[in-house]
């Protein structure tokens, strides 16, 4: 079967202007136009996120809601008009031509709506999903899919132009933040203050299932590494063999056990209390809605209460000790025995993430490989 033969040069541009809707590139003749300059990053720096949450207005609540919806409009229409100019035409659609495409859907008097969202927003939308379709050439994610109002993450990114960051002096590392199309700055909980003196490069601003708000900035900072574990009383660095099993969380070297939070056992019943009401309720009622925010909010809570024990685990882990190995077994994987390697190592540097040794994918008695199965031994 011959490959489809991709339409380029004028015959393209025609195709684009005419029945795709999307306008020529425009080029200043004569004009001293200043191309912007990207920001450098500074040597020596790293990136790194801080989440907080917020509590919005009703106003800017109203305006994120708007927001959220805008951005999950443009990647869909983008999303189709990159897949019907494909499938139609045999033309190659592009984050610059979704670009010009959006100024004309902002332009349009049937979606003129999208003028009350930022545009920067919106080009980040476009821009996750040419990042989207770039993984899936690479073979390395799924074709990109439609995203949804119920099922899809609410979501939005800001750039630098997207908002203001005024830094409190009397508070380092804390300040006003103020959204594009907003006029008042966030209700942000400072949990913990921003490196002295780091502005943020981007905003990503997220609403969960319970309705809760954060928002996660990315920061560049030096980090400093930790300092190096040893042995008392000798140079040796200290290690700890860690066991990850089904009995017990994770069993360290040492005999130490720390057991499962068990949280689902532990809101089971007030699980299935809010779930019997849930389904008490009329589809498409306000109590329904209620019902299931209630609901939403107990899985965050078991969430949360999961997530903040096990970083809790982690960071003392890497606090205390300088190597780290673990034995992890899939029972459903195995065919004749444990896999030989069985132990996971890690450089001596907290900053370095563990490696599986070669043969750690192996049956120990017959040799199959678990490569391609979905299985880390």
């Amino acid at each position: 079967m011959d490959k489809p033969v991709r339409v380029t040069g004028e015959e393209a541009g025609r195709i684009k202007r005419e029945a795709l809707g999307i306008a020529d590139r425009r080029t200043d003749h004569g004009s001293t136009r200043r191309v912007p300059s990207s920001r450098a990053k500074e040597p020596g720096t790293q990136q790194r996120v801080y989440r907080y949450r917020f509590y919005p207005s009703p106003a800017q609540a109203e305006q994120l809601e708007k927001t959220f919806g805008a951005c999950r409009w443009v990647y869909n229409e983008a999303l189709t008009l990159r897949v019907g100019a494909w499938e139609q035409h045999r033309v190659s659609v592009g984050f610059a031509e979704s670009c010009r495409a959006l100024t004309g859907w902002r332009q349009a008097s049937g979606t003129s709506w999208l003028r009350e969202v930022s545009s920067t927003v919106l080009q980040q939308s476009l821009r996750h999903l040419d990042g989207a379709f770039t993984r899936f050439f690479k073979q390395s994610a799924k074709y990109p899919q439609r995203k949804t109002k119920r099922r899809s993450r609410n979501s939005a990114t800001y750039v630098r132009t997207g908002f203001r960051w005024v830094e409190d002096p009397e508070l380092p590392g804390t300040g006003r933040l103020t959204l594009a199309k907003q006029s008042e700055p966030l209700d942000v909980r400072w949990s913990r203050p921003l490196p002295e003196g780091a502005d943020p490069v981007k905003l990503s601003v997220t609403r969960d299932r319970a309705g809760r708000h954060f928002v996660s900035v990315l920061v560049e900072e030096r980090i400093q590494p930790l300092p190096v574990a040893f042995l008392p009383g000798g140079r040796e660095p200290r290690a700890v063999g860690i066991d990850l099993g089904l009995a017990a969380l994770v069993t360290l070297d040492d005999g130490t056990k720390i057991d499962h939070p068990r949280l689902m056992r532990k809101y089971e019943k007030e699980l299935a209390r809010l779930q019997r009401g849930l389904h008490r309720k009329k589809k498409g009622s306000a109590n329904r809605e209620k019902a299931r925010e209630r609901i939403a909010r107990l899985y965050a809570l078991i969430s949360d209460a999961r997530k903040d024990m096990l970083d809790q685990l982690t960071t003392r882990l890497v606090r205390e000790n300088q190597v780290r190995s673990w034995w992890r077994i899939w029972p459903s994987r195995i065919c004749c025995g444990p896999p030989r390697g069985e132990g996971v190592g890690v450089r001596p540097d907290s900053s370095a993430r563990s490696r599986t040794r070669p043969g750690a994918n192996c049956c120990g008695s017959c040799g199959t490989s678990a490569r391609g199965t979905g299985a880390r031994w």
